[in-house]
């Protein structure tokens, strides 16, 4: 087949956009990217690009179209709303230059925003290929959670936008079940919904590593606990450090951040007001192919979403990544990435927004054997290759888009 995957993020940015796309390409599809210029999470562009810039790397196997857009920065909701708008709107304009060939499908990734629906549907309108949408983040329900927008007005507006973008596809995905009842609201007929969770790319597997390797030298020693992904307003960052100052007497708990995002200047200053950098570690972001490395050397991995009804909703995608590298997870969490921890039985899992709860669940964890922690890891993994699987997840769209492009759009 020949697939156009829009999405406003891919490489050398880290998202599961970047595993499907090398997947579908290695079973023979001819793949092209449509999407924008790197900027994520640093809200920099990296390297070598710039706003009409684009440097020659790329990969291999992958026609990649790039647009110009406003980086992210991190001056607050305006950057946003113009690194958004800005996708949308070039990507519209440019779209049908940029991508003028035949496409048998058309797929969009959607972590947020779902504006990156709107160059979708003016490409599926002008080359008459069929739309399937997956779903990360629901809108407006997400914007309101983050406190992104907290006029009904604007919210209401982006409801209707949300409505034209769902019923202009031919097939929506979703990453989590929750998900379902908030799409079908909008009139979307339940067999036009389906469940398709996030997996993990290959290199998220169980390693062994020694304290002589590179990633090692980074690290605290003693009791480690790691937090990877983006440091956004999400992630609850107030309840763990909160948590961290309740467990300060133990000197051997380091908690070590691996990331970047528009949190990260306020963490780094709320760290050293509350004078716990001996424990509380932000090492910055590193490669997506060295974080097996660094979950080896860690006792424990912790997720963390604040307390709100949409975010119970989602599995954060940090969650199977977790879980394929075997490692044991302290979990603040609710809702559905709260049940996929305690069914696979890979963790320790306490209420989101509760410094209380998070310290003592970090407690339990730190006075668990070494083989009662191994245990738990080998229980997320087994979990993992069950309902995530990399090579089941990409056979299953894989066929949804085979039918979808032969015209079979209600038995997918």
């Amino acid at each position: 087949m020949r697939i156009l995957i829009i999405s406003q993020y891919f490489w050398p940015e880290n998202f599961p956009i970047n595993d499907l796309a090398t997947g579908l390409r290695d079973r023979g599809h001819s793949v092209t990217v449509f999407t924008g210029k790197p900027n994520y999470p640093s809200g920099r562009f990296y390297q070598g690009y710039g706003f009409l810039k684009t440097n020659g790397e790329g990969l291999p196997g992958i026609k990649i179209r790039r647009v110009p857009l406003m980086p992210r920065g991190r001056g607050g909701n305006i950057r946003l709303v113009l690194n958004y708008a800005s996708f949308a709107f070039f990507a519209s304009i440019l779209g049908p230059i940029l991508c003028n060939d035949y496409y048998d499908i058309i797929f969009v990734y959607e972590p947020s925003p779902v504006t990156v629906g709107l160059p979708a549907l003016v490409i599926k309108w002008l080359r008459k290929s069929p739309v399937m949408f997956w779903v990360q983040d629901l809108w407006p329900e997400t914007l309101a959670a983050t406190s992104a927008v907290h006029s009904k007005r604007i919210l209401d507006l982006v409801d209707r936008l949300v409505e034209y973008i769902y019923k202009g596809c031919d097939l929506i995905l979703v990453q989590s079940r929750s998900f379902a009842a908030s799409i079908g609201r909008f009139g979307i007929p339940e067999l036009r919904i389906k469940y398709f969770p996030n997996s993990a790319a290959e290199i998220y597997r169980p390693v062994s590593v020694t304290e002589s390797c590179q990633e090692a030298t980074l690290m605290p020693s003693g009791f480690r606990i790691i937090f990877a992904g983006s440091l956004g307003e999400a992630q609850d960052f107030p309840t763990m450090l909160a948590a961290a100052e309740k467990l300060r007497i133990y000197e051997d708990i380091h908690l070590v951040i691996l990331g970047d995002g528009r949190m990260a200047d306020w963490l780094r200053n709320e760290v050293e007001r509350r004078q716990l950098g001996g424990t509380f570690h932000i090492l910055g972001r590193y490669p997506a192919d060295t974080m097996p490395r660094f979950f080896a050397l860690a006792d424990a991995l912790l997720v963390t979403l604040k307390q709100n009804p949409i975010f119970s909703m989602t599995i954060p995608a940090k969650v199977q990544s977790y879980l394929a590298c075997a490692r044991p997870i302290i979990a603040g969490l609710e809702g559905e990435g709260a049940s996929v921890i305690e069914e696979s039985g890979a963790g320790i899992v306490c209420h989101s927004e509760d410094p209380d709860a998070l310290s003592k669940a970090i407690l339990r964890m730190y006075h668990l054997s070494q083989e009662e922690r191994r245990i738990m890891g080998q229980r997320g993994n087994e979990y993992y290759m069950k309902h995530f699987n990399r090579t089941l997840l990409l056979s299953q769209v894989e066929g949804w888009m085979n039918n979808l492009s032969r015209g079979k759009k209600c038995e997918c």
